[in-house]
């Protein structure tokens, strides 16, 4: 005996046709042999599926089997034997068959070769919303969709920037476009935003906006790779005496140790202070440079005359 098909279509017994065909709809698109290629089980529900619909969308059969006059193969109730079933014999005929409602058709919902029957126009029309096919269960042409054009604009960013990231704002074809400067980006990066260019065609997507970025030069930072370079000015007796000194960094200020008699040109390291990027984090260097006060320095310079005299030339000059 066929199942119920309120149940196999998941609806309450005696459920309103509308309701019937919008459970259809849901199941044929989860089901459909299109769907699920070379999957016996999705064909299998999809036949029954199909074929309760085909039961139920009868609106004469529909209103006998709620009455409970006849049963889910479309027998008589007071019948014991005989009747037509869903394809014209008992025992859950094949609904694509000779009578069935679908005869004509294939489980995908195509016309079989050799023959001329293609189910209800009502059928046809479902399966044409539900997967593209015209009257003839072919395939329909969609309607061209032309990706947008995609395109470019230029943005100059700080040196700070690029180190950190930032959010700048840009007019392209006078619409403001927000821009996520990533952590790191490099001179000369172009970074590509999804959507963001012209509209398609037809409905079809979008083109992207493909930003170029240019970091303009800065006198405190120096970017190479993922490391960073900067300068820090030191007084006279800082160099030689040593000491703690301020840097200023691009995240923070952090207190740095200077050993006593420190040069000019001196490079000091301070590691995982550079670029984070997700591979790792890079370097700070720091280049010493000595920086005498301005003004009149008569005094400083007869200190280090008579320095001199005392001590002989750097090593490494004759």
């Amino acid at each position: 005996m066929a199942e119920n098909p309120y149940v196999v279509l998941g609806v309450k017994q005696g459920a309103p046709l509308a309701e019937v065909r919008k459970a259809y709809r849901k199941l044929a698109k989860e089901f459909h042999p299109d769907k699920n290629p070379n999957n016996k089980a999705a064909e299998e529900k999809f036949k029954k599926i199909s074929a309760s619909f085909a039961f139920l969308d009868d609106e004469a059969r529909k209103a006998k089997f709620d009455g409970g006059e006849i049963d889910a193969d479309g027998n008589p109730k007071f019948a014991g034997f005989g009747g037509g079933g869903f394809g014209g014999s008992r025992g859950g005929a094949d609904p694509f068959g000779p009578g069935g409602p679908f005869a004509g058709m294939n489980a995908g919902g195509r016309a079989r070769s050799g023959t001329t029957g293609y189910g209800s126009p009502e059928f046809e029309d479902f399966f044409g919303d539900l997967f593209g096919a015209n009257v003839r269960g072919q395939q329909r042409r969609a309607t061209p969709q032309a990706k947008g054009q995609d395109l470019s604009a230029k943005i100059q960013i700080e040196t700070i920037d690029a180190i950190l990231g930032a959010k700048k704002r840009i007019s392209v074809l006078g619409q403001d476009i927000d821009v996520t400067i990533p952590i790191g980006v490099e001179n000369g990066q172009t970074l590509r935003l999804k959507t963001k260019g012209q509209k398609g065609q037809g409905g079809g997507p979008a083109g992207d906006l493909l930003v170029q970025v240019a970091i303009a030069p800065d006198a405190r930072y120096r970017i190479e790779g993922k490391d960073i370079h900067t300068d820090l000015k030191i007084t006279l007796l800082e160099a030689l005496a040593g000491g703690k000194v301020e840097l200023v960094t691009p995240s923070s200020i952090v207190a740095l140790t200077l050993k006593p008699n420190s040069n000019s040109g001196q490079v000091l390291r301070l590691k995982g202070r550079g670029i984070a990027k997700k591979e790792g984090a890079g370097d700070l260097f720091v280049h010493l440079m000595i920086s005498l006060p301005d003004g009149d320095n008569a005094e400083l310079l007869n200190l280090i005359e008579l320095w001199g005299r005392k001590n002989e030339a750097p090593k490494g000059r004759e």
